[in-house]
This record gives C-alpha cells, sequence and structure tokens, in this order.
C-alpha cells in the first residue's frame, strides 16, 4: 500500500488527481463544522455532550455528526444517496426510466438529472425535519437549552435555504471528485462522513475502558479482514463466445466469466432495515405523541429488545432477496450473451440459461443475506457483552461503518492501481525490445 502511494504520487497526472480529492475532502469536513446562520453554537456543544441512542445517533453516523451541529453541510450526502436508490428502484418500476437507461449515456444523463432533482426535494423535506426538531427541541430530547438564536418563521426559511444549497453544493462536489479525482465522489463523500465520526466513538470507548478498547481494536482487525474477504467472493460463470465471420474477419472465440458476488446488494438492506425501524421513533418527536403507542415503540423498538432484534434481521433478509430481484434480471443478463454469441457451456442459450443464473443467483444470495445480518448484530453483542447504554451505537465497528469503509477503501486503491498500470503499460514492441 505504500508503495503504490509513493509510485502514484511520482506520476504528475494521477498526484493531481488526488491531491484535488484530498483538497475537496478538505473543503466537504469544513462545511461540515462551520454552523449555519443563527445556530447557537455553545448551547449544541453543551447538548451534544449528553445525547445518545436511536435517530440521533443515526443521524451523528451518516452525516459524520455535522446533522446534530447544524452545519452548513448538516444533510451530508444522505439526499443524494436516498435519491440514488429510490431512482435506481422506479427505474425497475417504471417503463420509461428502464427505456431510459437502455439509451446509453443520454439516457444515463436524464436519469442523473432526475436524481439530482429528486434530490433537492428530499433535502427541503429532511431539512425541514431539521429545523423543526432543533425548534422544538426534539432533536436533543434531554437538552432543555435553546440551539436557535430566533425561533421565528423566517429564521427557520433562511437555516432551511442554507441547508439545502450546502446539499446542492455536496452534490457538485462530488461530481467534481468523479469527474477529476479519484474514484467515485459520492462513495468518497460517504466514506468520510463514517470515518470523521470514528474518533469520538473510539474516545468513547477508551474512557469506558482501555482493556475493552485494546479488546475491540483487535477484533476490528479480524472483522475487517473476514469482511474483505466477504467482499472479494463471488462465483464465477464461465462463459464462451462462438466465433463468428462478419465480413472478411473473424470475431469470437473468447473465453470470460460472469462475476456473481456473495454480497450482490452491498450495503443498501443494511440501510433501508435501519431507516424503516427509526421511522416510528422520528414520528413520535415530530409529533411528540404520548400515550401506550409511544410507550410501545419506546419499548419493543429499542436496540437490544428481541423483538427489534427479530425484526431489524428479518428486514434485512427480506430487503437483500428484494433489492437483488430488481438489480440483477437473469433473464436480460441471458439475451445479452445470447444476442452477443455467448453461452455457458452446457447450458443451452435463452431461457435455460436464465434459469441456471436465476439458480446460481438464489444460492448466493442467501449466505449474503446471512453475512449482512450478522454483521449488523455486531453492535448488539457489543452492548450485550459491554452491558453500556452508548456501546450499541458507539461501537466503530458496526455494520454500516465496516461496510463503508471496506467497500468504498477497496474501490478506490483498485481505480489507483488500474490508473497505475495503464501508464506503466509500455506496449508490446518496447517490452519486446527490452528483452532482445
Amino acid at each position: 500500500m505504500p508503495t503504490m502511494l509513493i509510485r502514484a504520487f511520482r506520476v504528475p497526472d494521477l498526484r493531481k488527481k488526488i491531491l484535488f480529492t484530498l483538497g475537496v475532502v478538505a473543503l466537504f469536513r469544513f462545511g461540515q463544522i462551520l454552523p449555519a446562520p443563527g445556530v447557537n453554537v455553545v448551547a449544541v456543544r453543551e447538548c451534544l455532550r449528553g445525547t445518545g441512542g436511536g435517530l440521533v445517533d443515526m443521524l451523528q453516523l451518516f452525516s459524520g455528526g455535522a446533522m446534530l451541529k447544524l452545519s452548513v453541510f448538516a444533510l451530508g450526502i444522505i439526499p443524494y444517496i436516498t435519491a440514488s436508490i429510490l431512482v435506481q428502484l422506479l427505474t425497475v418500476m417504471i417503463p420509461r426510466l428502464a427505456a431510459l437507461r437502455k439509451e446509453g449515456s443520454r439516457g444515463q444523463a436524464k436519469i442523473t438529472q432526475y436524481t439530482r432533482y429528486l434530490t433537492v426535494a428530499l433535502a427541503v423535506l429532511q431539512a425541514t425535519t431539521v429545523v423543526s426538531l432543533a425548534r422544538t427541541g426534539g432533536i436533543f430530547p434531554n437538552c432543555r437549552r435553546q440551539v436557535l438564536y430566533d425561533q421565528g418563521p423566517a429564521a427557520a426559511a433562511v437555516l432551511v435555504v442554507t441547508m439545502v444549497a450546502g446539499t446542492c453544493m455536496v452534490m457538485w462536489l462530488g461530481e467534481l471528485v468523479t469527474d477529476r479525482g479519484i474514484g467515485n465522489g459520492m462513495s468518497i463523500l460517504i466514506f468520510v462522513q463514517v470515518v470523521a465520526a470514528f474518533p469520538s466513538y473510539v474516545s468513547t470507548i477508551f474512557v469506558l475502558s482501555p482493556f475493552a478498547l485494546a479488546a475491540m481494536l483487535l477484533t476490528g482487525v479480524f472483522l475487517v479482514a473476514a469482511v474483505v474477504f466477504m467482499e472479494q467472493a463471488q462465483r464465477r460463470i464461465p462463459v464462451q463466445y462462438a466465433k463468428r465471420m462478419v465480413g472478411r474477419r473473424m470475431y469470437g472465440g473468447t473465453s470470460t466469466y460472469l462475476p456473481l458476488k456473495v454480497n450482490q446488494a452491498g450495503i443498501v438492506p443494511v440501510i433501508f432495515a435501519s431507516s424503516l425501524l427509526y421511522l416510528p421513533q422520528l414520528a413520535m418527536q415530530l409529533t411528540g405523541g404520548t400515550g401506550p403507542v409511544a410507550e410501545w415503540v419506546g419499548y419493543y423498538l429499542a436496540g437490544d429488545h428481541p423483538v427489534y432484534v427479530t425484526v431489524y434481521l428479518s428486514l434485512i433478509v427480506a430487503f437483500t432477496y428484494f433489492y437483488v430481484s430488481i438489480t440483477f434480471d437473469p433473464a436480460e443478463v441471458a439475451d445479452t450473451m445470447k444476442r452477443y454469441g455467448g453461452f455457458v457451456p452446457g447450458i443451452r442459450p435463452g431461457r435455460p440459461t436464465a434459469e441456471y443464473l436465476r439458480f446460481a443467483l438464489s444460492r448466493l444470495i442467501a449466505p449474503g443475506a446471512a453475512y449482512l445480518a450478522v454483521l449488523s448484530l455486531i453492535p448488539i453483542i457489543a452492548f450485550v457483552i459491554l452491558r453500556d447504554p452508548a456501546t450499541q451505537q458507539n461501537f466503530p465497528f458496526g455494520g454500516t461503518t465496516v461496510l463503508i469503509m471496506v467497500g468504498v477503501g477497496l474501490d478506490t486503491v483498485k481505480n489507483i492501481e488500474a490508473q497505475l498500470e495503464q501508464r506503466a503499460y509500455t506496449g508490446f514492441l518496447r517490452e519486446s525490445r527490452a528483452r532482445t
């Protein structure tokens, strides 16, 4: 790894891309700590000290601590990620979007434009929710101080506009990194958000027990290695392309493979399940609900309750099957292979190939769903062992955190290695001359 980075900085073009990416990351972090107009920074800091649990910790994780600080980039990358997932789901359900996806770069540009519009709409909705919680004290239920200097509608509107503009700025920065930097810009920004909250989580556990911190870091090393192994695991379906004549030239006759990952769904099922389970808590905070319903939500949807754990794992497994079924179409893959003269050895092209791919995929979804479920159980297990109320939310090696860190880290390293190999290629003639 250090050798690869040294080689990357020796290449002028690659060095510029890396420095540009680091500059955008620094600007992004500055926007996350820059308070929005009308925010009482001192009161926010005091309220953050006694904050913990439930919706608050989820916001703290996915915004890098920016949302609870009510900063300019308070919403971070959350609206764009949500919009991307929704557009991806709608592409399967709406024929017009499915047709745009098949039109190549032109259709993809149109889908990207729709994603931007939906991002702005979600940013308005989320910013309004956050500002409403800040005005009513719902964002810090255990704190009595007012985090806003002015509680009027004009000040709230300015705060909402600032957060929405910050979301648009974050979206633009992510696209800049994708075009001029290293790797996928949106993935790198969400990686930065998660890693930014990591030191505070580690310091919290260190205050609890230095021995617990050492055991956690040792466990984290093995956990990261296991996640890397599972993320790289795949089943390779052999594909053979028949020879065909086009004019006077012969094409095809090559052998390749179709990779099917064990974790085909990625991190999306975990985000779906977590968000869905936090919706009742959010509704109770917005409405200030009291009574049997609020008590039931507060008791049975607690992080260590058997009902919560059972529903959480069931949702992860269900969303894994659902997401894979709408993102990977065996019939479409089989038709594409047949169109270009490809076939799986021993399987007839067309419908038999689609059935074979569907069977192979079904054998992979089950271990992939179990892997995501076990990974999501790790913070709950740590809470049961340490018996500290803040452990479940502050455990830095939870399923979502590790998946984001490992996934984005692997993709970025692969991108750098690919660009290094591309620039280090000398060509066949030069290699043959050097050997002679």
